[in-house]
């Protein structure tokens, strides 16, 4: 028998098996040090780190889970009042994801999303392996207990890319749904709206595509599901930042996306949630001086779409993108008109870089003016340029805003925690616990012990781990 000790003796290995004797322990630097191993580590560490982590969160229930039975409770009229806040982790994911369950515990919410993009996984550097054991290693260091909602936002199809070789692109958006279903993304947002063609005569023939390649890629979703789990999956019918979308392309998209779903592959689990485009755009409008222009949000169209996807479609409602950059007023309306999930993102990107203190951000910005400066548009001013790009910087950058000094960070933090009581509070998902729990079941999930971890000393170790 082989076994090691681990969190000052509150963990044990026992056979490659977790033995936790001391749930306490897991909301204590031990986690810090564990999560910056699955983050940091050599090859072999990071797996080891992943894995325990992963194990950690089964043995105490924080598991990584899909809202689809939540969202077609809601689809029937069984829950409601709400709207879940889908929050893309892009900087700080550690520390942003801390201030989120710290929210969520404070307020017993339960229905919120933590996500990332096809694109952000990219330019942040975080595949989703290494997403995952992050944002479950937050849990378990703020003493979250309960499902945990982790979603591939915009899986999506690059329409320049599928003019050249469709097939190739499409299986490139396949072979990223294999690695995060793996990972434990249980929560995947289908963007195939940029195949859209404006160009057709009817609303059918012009959202062809755009249904035609979803059901592709929700197939390939629903073969790649662990036993016990029905992952959400959410179609979209405009790309943000466009038109505003119509009921009769909701209807376009819908018709043709169930029709064709039931006639390849009868009885498939379809879609919970729709998104649309109703006045917003990711990041806003950025004017000359660097500040955000106003939006004109449709919450009439935002509301007839909502009902038309529960009553007709049996969904949990439309979706809005972009959404981070509204003013504070705006977020009462989304729970008022029965929106389901509003997408969050901008806002806390530039909260961080307004926290950085002006050396780091200036490293960050003259990195921008090197590798991005294909970017900067004829007449945009700094301010503009920095604003739209900076994100790109992320990734290149990533262990330097990891370790930030202990001030920033708190103080950061505290800035995070205000934000998300905040939105919590006006989407209307304070106790909302409970109405997960009824609906969703989280089962274990459990994992082999990784190949040639008997061999790492840095996770077995506790004098490493507590560094």
């Amino acid at each position: 028998m082989s076994s090691a000790s681990l969190f000052g003796g509150a963990v044990s290995l026992v056979d490659g098996h977790v033995q936790l004797h001391d749930p306490a322990a897991l909301a204590t630097p031990h986690m810090d040090a564990l999560v910056r191993q699955a983050v940091f580590g050599t090859e072999p560490e990071r797996e080891m780190a992943r894995w325990l982590v992963w194990e950690l969160g089964q043995a105490v229930g924080v598991r990584a889970a899909s809202v689809h039975d939540l969202y077609l409770a809601r689809g029937r009229g069984d829950c409601g009042g709400f709207t879940v806040p889908a929050i893309n982790v892009r900087a700080l994911a550690y520390d942003t994801a801390r201030a989120i369950f710290r929210t969520a515990r404070a307020q017993d919410a339960g229905a919120f999303i933590l996500e990332i993009a096809r694109s952000e996984i990219a330019y942040t550097d975080q595949r989703p392996a290494e997403y995952v054991a992050v944002m479950l290693g937050a849990a378990l260091r703020e003493g979250y207990r309960g499902p945990v909602f982790i979603q591939g936002d915009h899986f999506q199809v690059n329409h320049k890319k599928f003019a050249v070789d469709p097939v190739a692109e499409v299986n490139a958006v396949k072979a990223l749904v294999h690695e995060a279903v793996a990972a434990g993304f249980y929560n995947i947002d289908v963007d195939t709206s940029t195949l859209v063609d404006l160009s057709k005569a009817t609303l059918a023939e012009q959202q062809r595509l755009n249904y035609g390649v979803c059901v592709d890629i929700t197939r390939t979703v629903r073969a790649a599901e662990p036993a016990g789990v029905t992952i959400s999956i959410g179609g979209e019918i405009g790309e943000v930042g466009t038109e505003n979308s119509t009921p009769e392309e909701l209807e376009a998209f819908m018709e043709g996306f169930n029709a064709t779903l039931q006639a390849v592959a009868p009885g498939t689990a379809g879609l919970s949630k729709i998104s649309v485009q109703s006045g917003t755009s990711h990041g806003g409008v950025v004017l000359a001086d660097g500040s955000i222009a106003d939006v004109k949000l449709d919450l009439d169209t935002l509301q007839r779409l909502s009902v038309i996807a529960r009553e007709r479609y049996g969904m949990a409602g439309a979706v809005q993108h972009g959404a981070s950059t509204l003013p504070d007023t705006a977020f009462g309306n989304f729970p008022r008109i029965e929106t389901a999930e509003i997408h969050l993102a901008t806002n806390f990107q530039t909260m961080m870089f307004d926290h950085l203190p002006a050396d780091v951000r200036q490293a960050m910005y003259a990195w921008l003016d090197v590798n991005a400066k294909d970017e900067r548009k004829a007449g945009d001013s700094d301010e503009q340029f920095y604003y739209k790009a900076r994100k790109k910087a992320i990734g290149p950058f990533k262990r330097t805003l990891w370790d930030l000094p202990a001030d920033v960070r708190e103080a950061l933090g505290r800035a995070y925690d205000d934000k998300f009581g905040f939105l919590f509070r006006q989407l209307g998902i304070a106790g909302t616990r409970a109405t997960v729990d009824r609906f969703v079941a989280a089962p274990p999930q459990h994992r082999p012990f990784p190949t040639g971890a008997s061999t790492v000393v840095a996770a077995p170790d506790d004098a490493d781990l507590s560094d």
